[in-house]
């Protein structure tokens, strides 16, 4: 597959991209568009059913998208990618081949159900549980929020609890591929500042049927390295909001006349357009690398961590320096920088936070594995001593 063609394929997406942010939901011919162009069977091998691109190859593809339309890239590629990555790496072939088909055609929509409403990146605080139920068949209760696809995909991926009747071999965890059309589902939608086109939202299972062969546990160990996928992909994203920004910039500043001059011809802006190039082009050799690495099945996940939070915050600092450069216009609605801007912020807090990423990359270094426990920031320093003094002068 030659991924050259996608900007091309993907020019009726990009033209669309700017009414999808302005009514909140994704064009009805952006999804034709992508399964189309093959977009959706390029990261997954010929056994399956895909094209077997190579790791830089997909990340070109991947770039194509998200230039186009952040949204609809999120959409899709939670969908093929992550999804679809994680029922081939933890399913049975023979058995989930069906499944990864329907992912890989665009037939289903897939969603990675993982974070809570009351908890983030924590996976020992989350509920949703595996278990068995009254006819002896498996159930999952509990409740998702604020996923990818939840209003309107067809599958979910599940990072759930087993119950001790059903993990006997003590892993405790699992991923359960759940059917999102059946009883017992309840989907709603939830509000967002960027990527405002994206459907995101909330899943509630009430004892909603399971079969046995999906319901694939995992040990909580493998829990980081099956998101290092869902890293990369949000990692992707925000090099194209960075790369969107910096050619908003370029453009505005050859043209936009401002004390006599181009804006292009000032220095201060000359150095922002500079460090921006720099930076860019080091998060995608960085993509570039890791992609290869998965590509050729090794795991690269302090790497992915590194790029993740580096790319994402980069994007950050590109939207804001093209905010500054384009001045007050940027900030209306449907100016594309207005849009970038808000888009931004999203992939920092998507998979997991800068911090925690930046623990895990401390991790394999050698530092050992972050420890939390109670303790006492006074004792020691003597100052718990002058504040019982304090306390007993104020009675």
């Amino acid at each position: 597959m030659n991924v050259s063609e996608f900007p091309r394929r993907f020019a009726g997406i990009a033209a669309r991209a700017s009414d999808a942010d302005l009514s909140g939901q994704l064009p009805a011919p952006n999804w034709p568009d992508v399964v189309d162009s093959g977009y959706l069977r390029v990261f997954h091998p010929v056994a399956v059913g895909g094209t077997a691109v190579d790791g830089v190859s997909q990340v070109a593809a991947m770039e194509s998208l998200a230039l186009a339309c952040p949204s609809t890239y999120w959409s899709a590629t939670m969908s093929t990618l992550l999804c679809g990555k994680l029922i081939h790496r933890y399913g049975e072939l023979a058995t989930h081949r069906p499944l990864l088909e329907a992912l890989l055609s665009g037939r289903k929509l897939g969603a990675f159900a993982v974070v809570e409403r009351t908890a983030g990146s924590d996976a020992g605080t989350y509920r949703t549980t595996v278990s068995k139920g009254r006819d002896g068949g498996l159930v999952i209760s509990g409740e998702k929020a604020r996923i990818t696809n939840a209003p309107t995909g067809d599958l979910a991926v599940v990072l759930a609890r087993l119950d001790e009747r059903v993990d006997r071999d003590g892993h405790g965890w699992c991923f359960a591929f759940v059917d999102l059309g059946q009883p017992g589902v309840e989907r709603y939608p939830m509000d967002h500042m960027g990527l405002r086109a994206m459907p995101w939202g909330g899943l509630r299972f009430d004892r909603a049927h399971v079969a046995p062969h999906d319901v694939v546990p995992v040990p909580y160990a493998e829990f980081a390295e099956g998101m290092a996928w869902g890293w990369l992909f949000i990692s992707v994203s925000s090099i194209a909001i960075a790369e969107a920004a910096l050619r908003a910039c370029v453009t505005h500043a050859r043209s936009h006349v401002s004390f006599g001059r181009p804006l292009g011809h000032m220095e201060g802006v000359q150095a922002q357009l500079a460090r921006l190039r720099t930076e860019i082009d080091a998060a995608r050799l960085l993509a570039q690398r890791v992609a290869w690495h998965r590509a050729a099945g090794r795991s690269a996940r302090d790497e992915i961590a590194m790029l993740k939070a580096y790319a994402t915050e980069l994007a950050v600092a590109a939207t804001q320096s093209a905010l500054q450069i384009h001045g007050a216009r940027a900030l209306q609605p449907g100016h594309p920088v207005e849009r970038l801007y808000r888009d931004a912020p999203m992939n920092v807090i998507g998979g997991f936070a800068s911090n925690r990423l930046r623990e895990l990359i401390a991790e394999g270094m050698g530092t050992g594995h972050a420890v939390y426990r109670p303790f006492d920031w006074l004792s020691g320093t003597g100052l718990d001593e002058d504040l019982s003094t304090a306390a007993g002068a104020g009675r």
